[in-house]
């Protein structure tokens, strides 16, 4: 890619993304724009929604990154792509971390219930207490 294009796309990136994979799930806080009254009076007013589900994809990088998250609402798969830099996004928070080994996980789609989960990755935090605690006797 053209350094000079690469530099200007450094600038618009967003420096509060957390780190997240394909296989954890997410939660996506993303701003909308209502519009209330009649077309005269038009007063637009915005609002939070919370989005939440797994992450079946990323693509792209710098300021054209995108993610794909699948959620099944009412026994209907809804996918959304966000994408990462955008200022319409509020805030992407990590609820889970997910253990998968490929980068696309479309083959969720077809899959129902408890077919689709997916494995928690296991991790031991360590904390100051327990690693200075003297074993049972």
């Amino acid at each position: 890619m053209n350094q000079l294009v690469e530099k200007v796309q450094q600038s618009q990136l967003r420096g509060d993304v957390p780190e997240f994979r394909p296989g954890d799930t997410v939660r996506v806080y993303v701003r909308l724009r209502e519009t209330e009254g009649e077309k005269e009076k038009e007063k637009e007013k915005e609002r939070i929604q919370a989005f939440e589900g797994v992450v079946i994809s990323r693509r792209g990088r710098l300021a054209s990154a995108t993610f794909t998250v699948r959620r099944v609402s009412f026994g209907i798969g809804v996918e959304r792509i966000f994408p990462v830099h955008s200022p319409m996004i509020a805030q992407i928070e990590v609820v889970r971390r997910g253990r998968v080994r490929r980068s696309k996980l479309y083959y969720l789609r077809g899959l129902r219930g408890k077919a689709a989960r997916i494995r928690g990755k296991e991790r031991t935090l360590q904390t100051a207490e327990t690693a200075q605690a003297p074993a049972a006797e």
